[in-house]
């Protein structure tokens, strides 16, 4: 891993709206060390889940642990396309994405367990390697995504923060 930290990211740096999931994350001086030890901690929660578990839903029209997983694979992958673009320098803006469009779309609850948890390993394992290899010059670009300003390094805390977030929801609501 690098031993380069890119520092916190500026409330300039990402709409108001992320705010919770870089609050989340910004005890970790090293993002691409805690997207690392995140995978561990992740999959720690939800190997055990049996098939009632997986497909329980605290409240009816809350998402079943299944496609909360499906979820944390859509959105790691947006932030991370979102990261890549932005830390390449391109400046063309991104548009948002409905993640309540994009649960039922995916169809996680028909997606073998196992699949599911591997997938969401490679895609982590990927943003881990995308950031580890960012040029220094890149965790400061700033783009524009859904209208807001986002950096790079925003990014890689709001990744951390938002599987926090959902990891938090599962504990204390599904399990």
């Amino acid at each position: 891993m690098t031993a380069f930290v890119p520092g916190l990211p500026l409330p300039a740096e990402y709409n108001p709206a992320f705010a919770g999931y870089i609050a989340k994350a910004q005890s970790f001086a090293d993002p691409i060390r805690k997207l690392d030890q995140q995978l561990d901690e992740v999959m720690t929660v939800l190997r055990p889940l049996n098939a009632t578990q997986r497909l329980r839903r605290y409240a009816p029209d809350k998402w079943s642990v299944q496609e909360l997983v499906g979820h944390l694979i859509d959105a790691e992958r947006i932030f991370a396309y979102r990261a890549l673009r932005i830390g390449r320098g391109d400046s063309t803006p991104l548009a948002g994405f409905d993640e309540n469009a994009y649960v039922p779309a995916a169809q996680a609850e028909k997606c073998d367990w196992s699949d599911l948890l591997t997938e969401f390993e490679h895609v982590r394992m990927s943003s881990v390697l995308l950031f580890q290899n960012l040029p220094r010059e890149a965790w400061v670009r700033v783009g524009t995504s859904n209208g807001s300003s986002l950096s790079v390094r925003a990014l890689a805390y709001i990744m951390i923060g938002h599987v926090a977030h959902h990891i938090d929801i599962l504990r204390d609501r599904y399990l």
